[in-house]
């Protein structure tokens, strides 16, 4: 059974001429959202202790998303980069939590399922990046990315499996991916991830 769902819409390719048109300001961004990804992972468990069946997918992908951040940070020291004075807001998470619902059971689902969907566009972008660069290890690296962020999306679905029902959960995923949409529609292009 197939754990996620193919994006309703690709990144233009306005995008991925930003991207590499302004390469340094992207890898800066990259790195802050691998930051990002694995503080979220671990907020679940500090939010969610009780949810013993997932706890340890959670600190692995925490560990994984930690372990790109490294590797973003390497590439940027060799290219003289440095990080981000504070972590940047992003607004494309940002519209898709705060269409999140607020009872405890409906939030803790929205949630799996925008991390799903943000793995999944991660992915999709990572490709992008790859299939553009020049061969070498700069492009290599980003094959391993995009592999392991498709992965990802599966992981946040099987774990909703865990606690809701397949069909709820899907039918949800299939919303989440229509408000992705219009998140992905209304924000500007600029070389970053989102």
């Amino acid at each position: 059974m197939k754990l996620r769902i193919d994006l309703q819409v690709e990144s233009p390719k306005e995008w991925i001429e930003a991207v590499m048109t302004d390469f340094d300001s992207f890898l800066a961004d990259h790195a802050d959202c691998e930051r990002k990804a694995s503080s979220m992972a671990m907020s679940f468990v500090a939010k969610f202790p009780d949810r013993e069946e997932i706890i340890p997918g959670l600190i692995e992908t925490a560990v994984e998303e930690l372990e790109h951040f490294r590797d973003v940070y390497k590439i940027m020291q060799e290219r003289g980069i440095q990080l981000n004075h504070g972590i940047q807001k992003d607004d494309y998470v940002g519209y898709l939590v705060d269409r999140s619902r607020s009872g405890r059971e409906e939030r803790f689902l929205d949630r799996l399922l925008i991390a799903s969907v943000v793995e999944s566009r991660g992915a999709e972008r990572f490709k992008l990046v790859y299939e553009n660069l020049e061969n070498g290890p700069l492009k290599e690296f980003y094959h391993r990315l995009w592999a392991s962020e498709a992965k990802h999306g599966e992981i946040f679905v099987k774990m909703a499996m865990h606690y809701f029902p397949e069909e709820e959960v899907m039918k949800r995923l299939d919303e989440w991916n229509d408000m992705e949409k219009e998140s992905l529609e209304k924000l500007p292009i600029r070389a970053a991830l989102h």
